[in-house]
């Protein structure tokens, strides 16, 4: 098995690439950067903003079974939409969208054995429940949830059986967490829950949410794409 995981150069991403790296599987790493060390692990520089070096990427022949985990996303300015800065829209759908389905589409169209192919689009809980000053954020994650069934059921139709999912990992101690925590409650009235949470360890680890993303895939695929670690 071969795993492609995108934003690997911290948080979640970080963690699935050590995880699938300390159980002996090959990684390839797309980001900005990257901090791994490793014979298995081969990184391919990329800025999820740059359009351009997104269209340029490109994989070498992969035979067997590849996972790409399309992880990479940003939150963006936390603001009300009438005060945010249009550029902030487009910047957050460029990375939490139009960079994954082109990836997805680049790997997955260079793939003889389409079977043989698992995507994981992380998703978030913010997809299906609108918060106020996350409107980019929640925008972006619903649109990625309906291009991965999307994708599911097309290439359903044309015979393929790729395994498919969308993932809510649940609230995780990240940079993203800490930014959240630092917008103030006159502009994010949801800061407290967010605050308290990290007061009270309440928070998943990454390790733990990267374990957990393992665990749902080894198990048997039964073709129900939206998923919860919060359940696993």
């Amino acid at each position: 098995m071969i795993y492609i995981v995108t934003g690997v150069s911290q948080g979640l991403g970080k963690a699935i690439t050590n995880s699938a790296l300390n159980s002996g599987f090959q990684v390839i790493g797309i980001g900005r950067s990257h901090s791994f060390d490793h014979p298995n692990f081969k990184f391919i520089s990329c800025d999820l903003l740059d359009k351009k070096a997104v269209s340029q990427l490109c994989f070498e022949k992969i035979n067997g079974p590849v996972t790409l985990i399309n992880n990479a996303g940003i939150i963006g300015e936390i603001n009300r939409l009438m005060e945010l800065n249009p550029q902030n829209l487009l910047d957050v759908m460029q990375v939490n969208v139009f960079s994954l389905f082109q990836i997805t589409q680049t790997l997955y169209n260079s793939l003889e054995n389409k079977d043989d192919f698992t995507l994981v689009n992380i998703s978030s809980g913010a997809a299906n429940r609108t918060i106020p000053s996350w409107g980019a954020y929640c925008a972006s994650k619903s649109a990625l949830n309906m291009l991965t069934e999307a994708f599911f059921l097309e290439e359903k139709e044309k015979g393929y059986n790729p395994k498919v999912y969308a993932v809510s990992p649940g609230v995780i101690d990240t940079q993203m967490q800490a930014q959240i925590r630092s917008v103030p409650g006159e502009i994010f009235s949801g800061v407290d829950n967010f605050i308290r949470l990290h007061e009270n360890n309440e928070l998943v680890s990454q390790e733990q949410a990267a374990n957990k993303l393992f665990k749902l895939l080894d198990c048997k695929y039964e073709g129900v794409i939206f998923q919860d670690l919060r359940n696993h």
